[in-house]
């Protein structure tokens, strides 16, 4: 099954950039999409962006167009989230997810596989 590792998060003042990664391992990915989710307290767990492994199409929430891209390393079976420009109700816990499937899909009830998430603080 699909295992997967978060990495990069931090703490940074607004303005600022992290770049996330996320390492998954246990099968093949081109039939999955990979994507990148994020909840604070109190809030619900919220698509941030999400790309398709073997066609590369993407998909951004709209708070992050134009401040986050997503990006995929095929031989080395890992996502990033590149994020810039961090405003600080971009502070959140932010899980990997995968899923079976070549569309993506916005709840977060519909991915199959998690991380174990990583903390993104941006201090005003």
């Amino acid at each position: 099954q699909v295992q997967l590792v978060e990495s990069g998060g931090g703490l940074v003042q607004a303005g600022g950039s992290l770049r996330l990664s996320c390492a998954a391992s246990g099968r093949t990915l081109n039939n999955y999409s990979m994507g990148w989710f994020r909840q604070s307290p109190g809030k619900e767990r919220d698509i941030v962006s999400a790309i398709t492994w073997g066609a590369g199409g993407t998909y951004y929430t709209n708070s992050v167009k134009g401040r986050f891209t997503i990006s995929r390393d095929n031989a080395k079976n890992t996502i990033y989230l590149q994020m810039n420009s961090l405003k600080p109700e971009d502070t959140a816990l932010y899980y990997c997810a995968a899923r079976l499937g070549t569309r993506i899909v916005l709840g977060a009830s519909q991915w199959d596989y998690w991380g174990q998430g990583t903390q993104v603080t941006v201090s005003s």
